[in-house]
């Protein structure tokens, strides 16, 4: 039997990313990271080249989302790296796994003032699960099977690691003799099956409970089926938040999402499946949830004890820990409060369909230019149940959460991220060729990448981008009859044509002034995709970001809920 041959780090490395079944790397090419994007080239693995690293980890973030497994990106040293801050801090807080591989001067030079050098790892540290420079060659196959366990959340909340190897030692090679299988080998996932007494224990809550309500976020997003079976048989109403939309089906009885404020105000018991108590769900205070106890379900500390601690807390895998509460409680409560249950669907119903239907009707703003809802009313028709659908800016994302059918779905996050728009839609494009991807832009946020339409072309990205395009950062005009003189407040943009961009790229673009014009717009744009739509909206709409009309956006009501009773429960 011949001897294994020697490989250097650079080509293990190549090794271990293809025994994880990573297929692709997105990344921007240097010379500190040189010897691992020749590997990757010569395996096969596909490289996707982008204008600006931010926007290869935002990428890396989508496609995780995507794939439910890790995000790789590859970029080089100095401003290589530290572009990807603000990326890597997006993926940190919403718990995403990412694994960002650096460059960095070689060893010897570490301390002499190398080019672009500087101390990566401690800016990384910050915002990420673990930040590291693997110097010993025969250790780097260890210590990235470490960190992409971390990255994974095998054993801690899921997340973005950094790891940086020398270019010298890239070139290293390592005897085989040091090359240990269980270094390489793929790991399946953790799932912890939940203590049984806690099992028992938490039924009996619920058992107690007249109004129970379930509060999903990112952690439940493989327990699909055990949700939908744990609701049918609590009868429990249900809300999702952006991490978790669509995760059941909005035809399904215990959706409420339509009178948010309602059912968190009311319920006597909320289930947070996966999910953490941000200022997204009002921190989980008894100024939300004024007559609520809690039942926390997770597998990592970060989603099962912030802010609010449970009654009883499952420290296990939510579709094990949902399947088992199902199983033991059997059905719904003697003295579950059906009238309330079916008076909140019932309103979530009305008001749901009345919003849907006044989208094709909105009235243009004084400006003479359509009103955002319309681009929406038109993607209602146009898109397919599988579409993958992105929001991306300031008011046009509440307008988009409003608006936007139940899809697969991804936005702007808890970091409020803008210009992940266009980065997530070619990842997501690039993932499913055959499904419909969307990316619902505001003309702000479509400019922090939009040189990534570049990307999607050079890639065969088949999305269309659609800017809304109000001329506008975040602008909201205070008429005469609130007494502000009718000024504007806000940063005013120029009308630019961003279809004229997008053909200067070899994109199918195009400029829609009328609302008419929307259904046919956006079947040319989906025939001849990379496609952008600029379409030119009103300044005079209001979203509920800018104040007005709170509706069912979580954020806006928990917060303002919170803010308000906070204030009146401490001045008791």
């Amino acid at each position: 039997m011949p001897a294994s041959p020697t490989k250097t780090v650079a080509e293990l490395v190549v090794d271990f990313l293809q025994a994880q079944c990573v297929d692709r790397v997105f990344g921007l090419q240097g010379g500190h990271i040189q010897p691992i994007w020749d590997w990757l080239a010569r395996r096969g693995v596909r490289i996707v080249d982008v204008r600006d690293e931010g926007a290869a980890v935002h990428m890396a973030h989508a496609h995780a989302v995507l794939t439910g497994g890790v995000g790789v990106a590859l970029v080089t040293a100095g401003p290589g790296v530290t572009n990807c801050v603000t990326a890597m801090a997006n993926a940190q807080l919403e718990r995403v796994p990412v694994l960002l591989i650096g460059g960095c001067a070689p060893v010897a030079q570490d301390d002499l003032g190398p080019l672009q050098g500087i101390a990566h790892v401690d800016i990384m540290r910050p915002v990420t699960r673990q930040a590291r420079t693997l110097r010993v060659a025969d250790n780097v196959l260890r210590d990235l099977d470490k960190a992409y366990a971390t990255a994974a959340g095998d054993g801690n909340p899921p997340g973005p690691v950094y790891i940086e190897v020398p270019t010298d030692v890239l070139r290293t090679p390592v005897p085989p003799k040091l090359v240990l299988p269980e270094w390489l080998a793929m790991k399946p996932p953790r799932h912890i099956p939940p203590d049984p007494d806690s099992v028992g224990i938490a039924a009996e809550v619920i058992g107690r409970s007249r109004r129970p309500l379930v509060l999903t976020g990112r952690g439940a997003l493989g327990a699909r089926t055990d949700l939908v079976a744990f609701l049918d048989r609590t009868g429990a109403v249900y809300l999702d938040t952006q991490e978790s939309r669509n995760l059941v089906p909005p035809d399904h009885p215990s959706v409420v999402g339509a009178v948010r404020a309602r059912a968190m105000q009311e319920a006597d018991l909320v289930v947070v499946v996966g999910r953490k108590l941000d200022y997204q769900t009002g921190y989980g205070s008894p100024a939300v949830f004024p007559n609520a106890r809690f039942l926390r379900i997770a597998d990592n500390w970060e989603e099962l004890r912030d802010n609010r601690r449970g009654e009883v807390e499952l420290f296990a895998h939510p579709a094990l820990a949902l399947a088992a509460l199902a199983q033991a409680v059997g059905k719904p409560s003697a003295i579950l409060d059906t009238a309330w249950t079916e008076a909140l669907r019932a309103e979530h119903v009305r008001r749901a369909e009345k919003y849907a239907a006044s989208l094709a009707s909105a009235p243009p703003g004084k400006d003479g230019h359509m009103h955002p809802n319309r681009i929406f009313a038109a993607l209602q028709k146009a898109l397919a149940p599988d579409a993958i659908t992105i929001a991306d800016g300031g008011d046009i994302l509440s307008f988009a959460r409003m608006g936007l059918p139940p899809r697969t779905y991804l936005d702007a996050g808890t970091f409020g991220c803008l210009g992940v728009g266009v980065p997530y839609g070619v990842a997501a494009a690039l993932l499913h060729p055959d499904r419909q991807v969307v990316v619902v832009s505001g003309d702000g946020a479509f400019g922090i990448n939009a040189m990534e339409i570049d990307s999607a072309k050079r890639h065969g990205a088949k999305v269309v981008f659609i800017v809304s395009n109000n001329a506008a950062w975040n602008i909201e005009r205070l008429d005469q009859e609130m007494n502000y003189g009718g000024r504007v407040v806000g940063t005013t943009l120029a009308w630019s044509d961003y279809a004229a961009m997008a053909r200067a790229f070899g994109l199918h673009g195009e400029r829609v002034t009328d609302p008419a014009r929307l259904p046919g717009a956006l079947a040319d744009a989906f025939a001849h995709a990379p496609a952008l739509l600029d379409v030119v909206v009103t300044q005079y709409a209001l979203s509920s970001d800018a104040g007005k009309g709170l509706g069912w956006v979580p954020e806006y009501q928990a917060l303002t809920a919170w803010d308000d009773a906070e204030k009146a429960r401490r001045a008791v």
